[in-house]
């Protein structure tokens, strides 16, 4: 279809700017017509791209879609999408009307608020679609600007405070990756990321400062590039801008926030990274391997000891971001699949928990865990969906959560079996926190006053949770539904990557194909996990 990608990316803006130019006040009136048109852009937005992932052929493992002519500077306006960044794309493009109903609330600069989330899918489905290097990072950069508003205006007591601390973390990670940037630029003579893909940048060592720099140039564009991927996930050690960001954000920021900006880190893991500096991803492997491991735990420690809700949830996501980045430096076939499943899952899952944190939130005014318990007598629809969504994020067989984990530790097995051992603790660790804080709230006796008059899921409420709801379980019991579309691709991209490195693939022990161990994973409730 003739730009469809083109119209898939700037349809929000577009609404955004007609939104701009022709709504005005405060009126009640003003602010319905506000959220209707954000409702119905990101709705057919979402409805425009499902033609994208019907047409999109899985066998082709080069780029789909592509568009491109000339922009400025000799630059080029470049889109298009493969089996990696395709799903990202419908990530986005599903979660963002359901973010939009969970606005509806909001009175105070309506249409500013809905004018900031439109601009924002605009800018994180222009880095999914980036086919050239100025244009993913304009799109990567830009993307803080509405966050940072969002934080900044509508948050919490401390939002200026976040929104700083969220803004200058990714921002200064970024300048190292726009130095690299540059040099690639110099290096190749391009900024087109297809071309730079099949380009071989220096891996030979080189000498900095009297140190000897094995993997030289990719080695400093891998940790320059690292730099930025790291902060945005957010990886440990340089994750401690999200609790704050998640608490201080309204519901529909964290959702948005957790479920979509977070995967912008793997996604430029496994779009840079893996298949641009393959033998330093190899050397460094190691090291991010434990990383993650270290990641893991640490984070799920952390959440145990939370009494607040949201920055309970903020530290699983960083938890389990520990998994992605894992999956995808075991550089396998199960890892890269293990972590493009657990990215996709962790959108629905995340999502959905900061959503069932709000809800509560709007009729108490609080997320102290203490001030809670006993809502399954008078919450009965929201106790089940909660209770559906604490076990996928635990990784419940029969969840989309147990399939991800399930292949990045048959990925990580393969590869470091220390760090495998070390990361299958946080399994447990977050059923001890995931169960601990379901208990606190749910079950119980009635026994608060604030909580005697609470009322359980309004049908608004209840049709945001259904596709979520949905997803998580067919994704639990039909995981080829993903493993199928990204398969091809990532397979190609293992092949190129041990290419690269001289890897022999027969020497990694290879249990089963993704597609059977997922399905492997969705049919069988491990009792140990």
């Amino acid at each position: 279809m003739l730009n469809l990608l083109s119209i898939i990316t700037f349809l929000p803006a577009i609404a955004a700017l007609i939104g701009a130019v022709f709504l005005h006040g405060e009126d009640e009136n003003t602010q319905r017509q506000a959220k209707l048109l954000a409702l119905f852009a990101t709705g057919a937005t979402f409805l425009i791209s499902l033609i994208l992932l019907f047409e999109f052929n899985p066998a082709d493992t080069g780029f789909q879609f592509v568009e491109q002519r000339d922009w400025i500077l000799g630059l080029k306006y470049s889109l298009g999408v493969d089996g990696i960044s395709v799903l990202f794309v419908m990530l986005t493009t599903f979660l963002m009307p359901i973010t939009i109903g969970a606005c509806w609330g909001v009175k105070t600069r309506v249409k500013e608020y809905m004018i900031a989330f439109l601009l924002l899918e605009t800018l994180m489905i222009g880095v999914f679609v980036s086919l050239d290097l100025v244009l993913f990072y304009l799109f990567f950069e830009a993307g803080l600007i509405p966050m940072f508003l969002i934080i900044g205006i509508w948050g919490g007591k401390d939002r200026i405070y976040a929104a700083f601390k969220f803004f200058l973390y990714t921002f200064i990670g970024s300048v190292l990756m726009l130095v690299a940037m540059i040099y690639m630029y110099l290096q190749a003579g391009t900024t087109d990321i297809p071309t730079l893909l099949a380009f071989e940048f220096d891996a030979g060592p080189i000498s900095l400062l009297g140190w000897q720099i094995a993997g030289g140039a990719q080695t400093l564009m891998f940790l320059a590039f690292f730099a930025s991927f790291a902060v945005k996930m957010p990886m440990w050690p340089v994750h401690t801008w999200l609790p704050d960001a998640h608490v201080q954000a309204p519901t529909a920021g964290s959702v948005v926030l957790a479920a979509v900006l977070l995967k912008m880190g793997g996604y430029g893991f496994l779009r840079f990274s893996l298949p641009m500096f393959p033998v330093a991803s190899d050397l460094l492997a190691p090291l991010v391997l434990w990383m993650s491991a270290i990641a893991i735990v640490y984070a799920s420690l952390v959440a145990l000891v939370q009494q607040d809700m949201k920055k309970l949830v903020a530290y699983s996501s960083v938890a389990h971001m520990g998994f992605v980045t894992m999956g995808i430096f075991a550089a396998n076939q199960q890892g890269l699949d293990g972590a493009i499943f657990q990215m996709i899952s962790h959108g629905f899952v995340s999502g959905a928990l900061f959503l069932a944190v709000g809800v509560v939130y709007d009729r108490i005014h609080t997320r102290d865990i203490d001030a809670y318990g006993g809502l399954v007598n008078r919450m009965p629809v929201y106790a089940a969906v909660f209770m559906l969504f604490s076990m996928a994020n635990v990784g419940l067989p029969g969840t989309s959560g147990f399939v991800g984990e399930f292949l990045t530790f048959m990925a990580v097995f393969q590869v470091n079996t220390w760090v495998a051992v070390v990361a299958a603790t946080g399994v447990i660790f977050s059923a001890c926190y995931g169960l601990w804080l379901y208990r606190r709230v749910v079950f119980g006796q009635l026994v608060k006053d604030s909580l005697k008059q609470i009322t359980d899921l309004d049908m608004r409420e209840k049709l945001m949770f259904a596709p979520l709801v949905a997803m998580t379980l067919l994704l639990g019991v039909y995981p080829s539904l993903i493993t199928d579309l990204i398969g091809p691709s990532t397979s190609a991209l293992v092949t190129q990557y041990n290419a690269a490195n001289g890897i022999d693939p027969a020497a990694r022990v290879v249990v089963h194909t993704t597609t059977d161990a997922a399905n492997e994973a969705a049919s069988h409730a491990a009792p140990s996990h």
